[in-house]
Formats: structure tokens, sequence, C-alpha cells
């Protein structure tokens, strides 16, 4: 088994590189643990908190919860993965992901390597990066599509938010990583290098 963090801040193109190595390598082998489903349960605020809720401080993520699932399926047990909703700032009571272990963990997030105990448990540590511009383009028409907001709420969470985070948290964690994506998922030959590296890897696996 190996298990590879993903980090990367919002927009930088992590959600593509994954799906790359997704198809350059054998999909069923690969399991995909997102950090958004570990965000913590904040149903309990009300419509004007939660409207300036932060996702992105580390103390937004229930680490606890996340490296206890990575662990058992480490050792060979499934778990139940949460479904948070963006929306709502809640995490569902009813509704779980069944996820069962594979020869490829990859667990993608944009603070996950902000996670001493975490960053321990992946044997790579990739980072994904882009130019400033190109990730705010990226969440502006995410942030519209996928969870109805307008440009000028994204911009106005950017600046109060997702930038002062991403300098203080999530830039310097890069300084943790084995491997170094530039311009996110349009990198062919860097997803390459990491595809044909993990294959290597496993293979040293398998070999000892």
């Amino acid at each position: 088994m190996l298990i590879i963090g993903i980090a990367g801040g919002t927009g930088s193109g992590k959600t593509t590189v994954v799906r790359k190595l997704k198809k350059l390598l054998k999909p069923e082998d690969i399991v995909v643990i997102p950090q958004d489903s570990y965000y913590k349960d904040s149903s309990g605020l009300t419509p004007e908190q939660k409207a300036v809720h932060n996702f992105d401080h580390p103390n937004s993520i229930d680490f606890d919860l996340l490296i206890s699932h990575l662990k058992k399926l480490k050792s060979g047990e499934s778990v139940e993965q949460p479904v948070y909703s963006y929306i709502t700032c809640s995490r569902s009571t009813t509704e779980t992901v069944h996820v069962e272990p594979a020869t490829i963990i990859i667990v993608e997030g944009i603070l996950i390597f902000t996670s001493e105990e975490l960053r321990k448990m992946f044997d790579v540590l990739v980072f994904v990066d882009a130019d400033a511009d190109d990730r705010l383009g990226r969440v502006i028409a995410r942030d519209i599509v996928e969870r109805g907001k307008d440009v000028e709420w994204v911009l106005r969470r950017y600046q109060q938010t997702v930038k002062p985070m991403h300098l203080q948290f999530i830039e310097p964690s890069k300084r943790y990583a084995d491997i170094i994506v530039p311009q996110g998922g349009h990198n062919t030959v860097a997803i390459n290098v990491l595809a044909a590296m993990i294959e290597k890897s496993l293979k040293g696996q398998k070999s000892v």
C-alpha cells in the first residue's frame, strides 16, 4: 500500500492532478480521500456566521477522524467517510460513503500538510502549485457553479479568508513536499513523472 498526500491552494488543480493520475495508473487500485469530507460540523451556526465561515483554517478540519480512518484503511479495514455540505456547513447524520482499502490511497486537500501526524503517514507528499490569478479564476467558476455563490461573494471571501489563510498556512506547507507540480493539472510532464514514481515505489514494496 502506498499513501500519497496531495496538497495545494484552493483552485490550484489538485483534483485535476488526481483525475489524470487515475487515468495513468489503474483506477481500481486507487482510493481518494478528500479532506473536504472531514470538515467539522457547523450546523449550529447562525446564517450570519455560516456566511463568513472560514473553511481555510486548520481548525476547521476534523483531523482526528481523518487520521483514524487512514489508520484503519492502512490496516486493511473499511471506513465510513463523512458527507459534508458547503451549503449548510453541516455533516450528514444519515449518509456516509463506504470506502474499502486499496493499493494506492490518495489524500487530497488544501490543509493536509499542516498536520504533522497526518504528514508522517504519507509515503509521498505532493504540492500542486499555481499562480494566484489562475487559482482565483478557478475558485470563482467553481463557487458560482457548484455552490450557488455570486462573484461579489467569492471575491469578498477570497480577500477575507482564502488569501490570508493561503499565505499563513498553505503556502508555507509547500516546504514539506517531496514533489512540487507547477501549473497544476496542466503540467503533463510532472504528472507523468509522478505516476512513474508511484509505480516504481509499488514495485519496490512488492519486491521486499
